[in-house]
């Protein structure tokens, strides 16, 4: 073989070589459908289907992210005041984005805010460049913490979870992390209920729909792209018990969502015994097997956390309770007071009818099971309440209207 054959040769070899090996790296991900759902009090595996398949995250990843800008936080590294420098590599990252531009400076808490609300790719390589100097930086240290959590089926190759080959983790990783942040950060992981954000004049819904119609979910992530399908990080609470769950790989939104309410219904099912795991099948048919029971399992009573019943009476052993006087709308329930007070904030700025209204935020009494707080507007007549439900269903905000004399615990200043 001539010298020009045997370099051709070698040229032809390696590059298939290389192809090989993408190949092999980019091989355990792919978009099969997995899913775990586990307790949160005691670490045990409620339901499970191919948890440790390996897929790409996708935008769960922006967890990871979130759970090392939390860790700056608490220990004084950084501050939610802080502004960090938006580079030309952060702000030509593909949506969902907040369009920022190079140069920009941007305070962390509305970064934190759009990463958990509108998943904003530019907003996570803001945060992963300005704590680790540039995104690979950001990368290893994710990989590192994810390792550390014992996330050993997990690599990190950037911040935001847009496509990349290098970028793999598993249900059972992904619930790990989650329940991680749910324990190393009780301060900032009510943030992922945040309903919405503004910026510039814009604002932006939580993709996870499921806080709106699900009882007790409160958190915490959604993520899809192409390769991965619909991916979905999620926990609820009910009667005090937690429990963390994972959906990856659904074919559409809806039958994700369909799918995990339907796991997190049947695992809060099993948290009063100690059945063995349940292993469960693929949707092969989500949207027709399973929406009839998601569906059933949305009483009224557990769509309060969107929208809370009428109550005709004062509730008789509610301490230091407080009448309503007139009619009022409520415009959400959270477990925690300054989440309600900043849906109703929120929803004065949306509608107009609003102008001049207060809000007023119930805290639950000692008889209420779901010990949540409840943001109302008040101070309307029946007919003025009844419009003003109707502008925020409108525009896809969940209310309900509230009769006077309707008695709650009234939460301290």
């Amino acid at each position: 073989m001539s010298k020009l054959g045997f370099r051709r040769f070698a040229v032809r070899t390696l590059a298939a070589v290389a192809v090989l090996a993408i190949a092999c790296h980019a091989r355990p991900a792919s978009a099969g459908y997995s899913s775990i759902v586990i307790d949160a009090d005691t670490g045990r595996v409620l339901a499970q289907h191919e948890p440790d398949a390996q897929n790409y995250p996708a935008s769960l990843t922006k967890m990871m992210t979130l759970y090392l800008t939390f860790k700056g936080l608490e220990s004084g590294t950084l501050s939610l005041q802080q502004r960090f420098t938006v580079s030309a590599h952060a702000a030509e990252q593909a949506p969902s984005k907040l369009d920022l531009k190079p140069g920009e400076t941007v305070p962390l808490h509305d970064l934190i805010f759009a990463v958990i609300t509108h998943s904003a790719n530019d907003a996570a390589v803001v945060i992963g460049e300005n704590i680790a100097g540039s995104e690979p930086a950001f990368a290893q240290r994710m990989t590192a913490e994810a390792h550390a959590l014992g996330m050993s089926h997990t690599n990190f190759a950037n911040a935001s979870g847009l496509p990349n080959p290098d970028n793999v983790t598993t249900a059972r990783d992904l619930a790990t992390l989650a329940l991680s942040l749910y324990r190393d950060f009780p301060k900032e992981y009510p943030w992922f209920a945040t309903e919405e954000f503004s910026f510039n004049g814009v604002s932006y819904s939580n993709h996870n729909h499921l806080m709106h119609s699900f009882p007790g979910m409160d958190g915490i992530k959604t993520g899809y792209i192409r390769a991965s399908g619909f991916n979905l990080a999620a926990s609820a609470v009910r009667d005090g018990h937690r429990l963390f769950a994972v959906v990856m790989g659904g074919e559409s939104a809806h039958s994700r969502d369909l799918q995990m309410a339907a796991l997190l219904n049947s695992s809060f099912a099993r948290t009063g015994n100690e059945t063995e795991v349940a292993d469960d099948a693929a949707p092969e048919d989500a949207p027709a097997s399973l929406a009839k029971r998601a569906i059933a399992a949305m009483s009224p009573v557990g769509k309060a956390h969107a929208a809370t019943r009428t109550v005709a009476q004062p509730a008789p052993h509610a301490r230091n309770a407080k009448a309503i006087d007139g009619w009022s709308i409520q415009v959400g329930a959270y477990m925690q007071r300054d989440m309600a007070e900043h849906a109703g904030e929120l929803a004065l700025q949306r509608i107009p009818a609003m102008k001049g209204r207060v809000v007023e935020v119930l805290a639950p009494s000692h008889t209420d099971k779901e010990q949540v707080y409840r943001a109302r507007i008040v101070h309307f007549n029946h007919h003025e309440a009844e419009l003003a439900c109707r502008e925020l269903h409108k525009k896809r905000k969940s209310c309900a209207v509230i009769a006077p004399g309707a008695a709650q615990q009234v939460a301290a200043n």
